[in-house]
């Protein structure tokens, strides 16, 4: 009978080896761009063999996508927490001062600054590297104005849609920001989240009353015919 010769059986990835693959890719995205990033580059950081890699990721398009995956993960898990307890106009207004705080605060201007052009970059190129990322960013969002809808706060919308325009918005406020150098927030942040809120159907008032922080834990949402706009 021909004997059968099997080859090296696969071993199962590791936890620890797949978060040092990402941590030294998310290293050199930081330094030098993601134009830099390369499996070999990515082995010499780590010092790993080539099957260690591709044990962990089957190409360089699937550890660029887990490592955006990642930092959304990272990102929105305080925030999701947050606006799981919040009325609903006033998550999405905290989930638009969230996201201003990541690309402003100070400590974390320069990481996420960088990764976050590198993001919207592929999302323009690549936008299936960073579908994943996005939709973790976007569901909190799409599923307070979907809360919102149904109890009556906001106008009839189409979540999903309304909470990609947010996106956008906040998105261009930052990116002007940033072209123009300008780290003054306090202002930029009220007209960012007016605008958004006005956008959903919320009367000026309710909008007056979140941005001027009334909302302590305790904070009760006022009667419909004071949400919407008066015609």
């Amino acid at each position: 009978m021909e004997a059968i010769h099997r080859g090296r059986p696969k071993l199962a990835p590791d936890p620890e080896v797949r978060a040092a693959i990402l941590a030294a890719a998310l290293a050199i995205v930081h330094e030098e761009g993601i134009g830099a990033l390369g499996v070999s580059r990515v082995l010499a950081r780590t010092q790993m063999s080539t099957r260690a890699f591709y044990r962990h990721f089957d190409s360089k398009d699937q550890l660029v996508k887990a490592m955006f995956l990642e930092l959304a993960h990272i990102e929105m898990e305080p925030m999701q927490q947050r606006m799981a307890d919040e009325w609903p106009v006033r998550a999405v207004a905290a989930w638009i001062h969230g996201r201003l705080d990541l690309a402003f605060e100070q400590q974390a201007k320069s990481d996420s600054r960088h990764l976050s052009l590198e993001a919207y970059s592929q999302a323009v190129a690549s936008p299936e590297l960073v579908g994943p990322a996005y939709a973790v960013i976007l569901r909190p969002l799409i599923d307070q104005i979907d809360r919102g809808t149904r109890l009556g706060l906001f106008a009839d919308s189409h979540p999903a849609e309304e909470a990609m325009s947010i996106h956008g918005v906040v998105w261009a406020t930052v990116e002007r920001l940033w072209a123009t150098g300008n780290d003054d927030l306090s202002d930029v942040r009220k007209r960012t989240i007016r605008f958004c809120l006005r956008g959903l159907g919320v009367a000026t008032q309710v909008i007056d009353e979140v941005i001027a922080g009334d909302g302590s834990s305790g904070w009760k949402p006022l009667s419909h015919n004071k949400v919407f706009h008066q015609n």
